[in-house]
């Protein structure tokens, strides 16, 4: 049911508007552009080894204006790669065994402005097998449904290996698109096209970079439309209210981060139908439920309507979590 506007909600989001989440209260900075300068630094990145000799490193889409034309990945302070700004992952190789690296990784806008490094993530090779020259079995029991018109839900069983599965490969058509670790049989792949049909494989690799024939193909068709996908908003989201010892209210929120590829970092918050702000973690998330408050007033017995979404890594907005009602006053 709509809330009915009440005086002091117009008040409330003018002041949001205007940046009034702040930040510091949850380890989160306002996000946003900066036309005409240098893209911001990368967000969600990480590091996993794919093998005993390579470490796979992925990174969250940057929004910049002009748009970002390439990424370069550093191996401590030396440039290892450069893919393009429509990709977001890259595998460093010819690296050591039982070793661990530093990477970080900066966005360079299509006017070739270099943007400012990513924090440092670190990863460990294992150790090298001697004389593995073992692969795992492929995977079976592929399964795929579409998750609304950009997305799509992969599982999978798990492979088996002579010592150690340490990462499986998704693949869409020929290309490989994404690496999980090797205790995960399921992922959601975003930034698909509506109406549009795909073909996904996924095959195991172990330490000593053996790779597995290629699970069973799994082609999923997506819906046309324009919906974000039922399956990339974040859940069990809650509101409350409650009343600080000033006198002024307070809105709390939490919610679980939506299961996609890569990390979220950075989510939209819509009060009584309007986007009043973006959050964006300048480190690691937290894990599990996340949580944030706002200020809301001073007048008791406002009603606001909120719900909030989160950005995707591959850039896209996600789709909006359940819609809560509050009114100021009513929680304590």
């Amino acid at each position: 049911m709509a809330a009915t506007p009440v005086p002091g909600g117009e008040a409330v989001r003018r002041v949001l508007l205007c940046g009034l989440a702040l930040a510091v209260s949850c380890g989160c900075a306002a996000g946003g552009g900066d036309d005409g300068r240098a893209p911001g630094a990368p967000t969600g990145v990480t590091a996993r080894a794919g093998s005993a000799t390579s470490v796979h490193v992925m990174w969250n889409a940057v929004a910049a204006d002009p748009p970002v034309g390439a990424y370069e990945v550093y191996r401590g302070g030396r440039k290892v790669g450069d893919v393009p700004g429509s990709a977001h992952m890259l595998d460093v190789v010819r690296l050591a065994p039982a070793t661990e690296y530093v990477f970080t990784v900066r966005a360079r806008d299509d006017d070739g402005r270099l943007g400012p490094p990513s924090r440092e993530v670190r990863a460990t090779t294992p150790a090298a097998a001697p004389a593995d020259t073992s692969a795992p079995t492929r995977p079976g029991g592929v399964t795929g449904r579409a998750a609304g018109s950009r997305a799509v839900q992969l599982s999978w069983s798990a492979s088996t290996d002579d010592r150690e599965v340490l990462s499986y490969d998704v693949y869409q058509g020929g290309t490989r698109i994404h690496s999980v670790g090797g205790a995960q049989t399921a992922t959601v792949v975003t930034g698909l096209r509506p109406g549009t049909r795909y073909s996904f494989t996924v095959r195991a690799r172990d330490a000593a970079d053996n790779l597995s024939p290629a699970g069973p193909a799994v082609r999923v068709t997506t819906p046309p439309g324009t919906d974000d996908g039922r399956d990339t908003a974040p859940t069990g989201f809650r509101a409350t209210t409650r009343r600080a010892a000033d006198g002024a209210h307070y809105i709390d929120l939490s919610w679980v981060a939506p299961r996609v590829d890569g990390v979220v970092t950075e989510y939209g918050i819509q009060l009584d139908g309007a986007t009043v702000t973006s959050l964006v973690w300048g480190g690691t998330p937290p894990r599990g439920r996340a949580t944030y408050s706002f200020y809301a007033g001073r007048d008791p017995g406002v009603t606001h309507r909120v719900r909030l979404r989160a950005r995707l890594p591959d850039g896209t907005w996600g789709a909006y979590s359940a819609e809560r009602t509050v009114t100021t006053g009513a929680g304590g």
